[in-house]
C-alpha cells in the first residue's frame, strides 16, 4: 500500500526514510519557486550546493560565460554572485541555455540532503499541476512519495507546510488505499485554512512576513501565482533540469 508522507525539515530524516522513495522538496519562499522559473525560461540545468564557497569552486571549473552564479544569505544576495534568490531574476533573457550554480539558506541543503532518494523532484506552488501529476503516477507505480519541508533554519515554516497539505490532499484523494503520516494530515489541515488565498497565507508566515520586511514583497506575489510554470524539475546526477521528451524517466 503506498504512502504519503510529510517532512517539517531534513533533521527529521533518517537514511530509510528516503531510500527507494520519490521525494518532493518544497521550498515555497523561495528556492523551489526560483529553480522552477530557471528551468521554464531555458536554464541548462540548475546545481545547488551547500555553501557559497562549493558554488565559486565549482564555477571556475566551468566557462563562466556558461554559467550564472545565484543565492543568498538571510534573504539576501550574495557578494559577487550574478543573481540572488528572486524568482523575478530568472527571466529568458538572463538563463537561457545557462547553467546556474545555486545555494540558498533551507532549499539547497534540502536537495542535497537525499539526493540519494529514487527520485527527487522539486516542488512548489507555481509548478503544482506538472509535479502532483508526477507524484501520482508515481504513487500509481507503487512508489512511496515524500513530500520534504525545506523549512526556515531548520525550524517549521507555514508555507512550506501548506503547500505540502495541497500536495498531500490531492494526491490521496483521487487514489484508494493510500497510507498517509500524521504530519501529512497536519499539512493538509493548513492547506484546508488558507485555501487558494496564498498572499494571506505568506502574510500570515514568519518567513513571508520578513521577506517583505526585507523588500521582496514582489517576490511573494510570484511565488503565490499557481502553476505559473508548468516544469517538473527533476535532481539527479547532482543537478536539476527539466523533465520532458528529453529527459524521460
Amino acid at each position: 500500500m503506498p504512502r504519503i508522507d510529510v517532512a517539517f525539515g531534513v533533521q527529521h530524516l533518517a537514511p530509510s526514510d528516503t531510500t527507494g522513495r520519490v521525494v518532493a522538496v518544497v521550498d515555497v519562499l523561495r528556492a523551489s519557486t526560483t529553480i522552477a522559473a530557471a528551468l521554464d525560461h531555458g536554464a541548462r540545468a540548475v546545481i545547488p550546493f551547500e555553501s557559497s564557497e562549493e558554488v565559486v569552486t565549482r564555477a571556475k571549473t566551468l566557462e563562466r560565460s556558461d554559467v550564472r552564479l545565484a543565492g543568498e544569505r538571510k534573504m539576501l544576495p550574495i557578494a559577487g554572485f550574478d543573481f540572488g534568490n528572486s524568482p523575478r531574476e530568472f527571466t529568458r533573457e538572463t538563463v537561457e541555455g545557462k547553467t546556474v550554480l545555486m545555494t540558498t539558506t533551507n532549499g539547497t541543503p534540502a536537495l542535497v540532503a537525499v539526493q540519494a532518494a529514487r527520485d527527487v523532484v522539486v516542488a512548489s506552488y507555481v509548478n503544482f499541476t506538472a509535479v502532483a501529476t508526477m507524484l501520482r503516477a508515481a504513487l500509481r507505480g507503487g512508489a512511496d512519495v515524500l513530500l520534504l519541508c525545506a523549512g526556515r533554519d531548520r525550524q517549521f515554516s507555514l508555507e512550506d507546510a501548506a503547500c505540502a497539505g495541497r500536495y498531500a490532499y490531492h494526491l490521496a484523494k483521487r487514489l484508494s488505499n493510500v497510507v498517509v503520516n500524521d504530519a501529512a494530515v497536519a499539512a493538509t489541515l493548513i492547506d484546508r485554512k488558507f485555501g487558494d488565498n496564498l498572499q494571506r497565507l505568506f502574510e500570515s508566515s514568519e518567513h513571508g512576513r520578513s521577506l517583505a520586511s526585507a523588500g521582496f514583497a514582489e517576490d511573494l506575489a510570484v511565488c503565490a501565482e499557481l502553476d505559473r510554470h508548468g516544469v517538473i524539475p527533476v535532481y539527479q546526477d547532482r543537478q536539476i533540469t527539466k523533465l520532458g521528451p528529453e529527459r524521460e524517466r
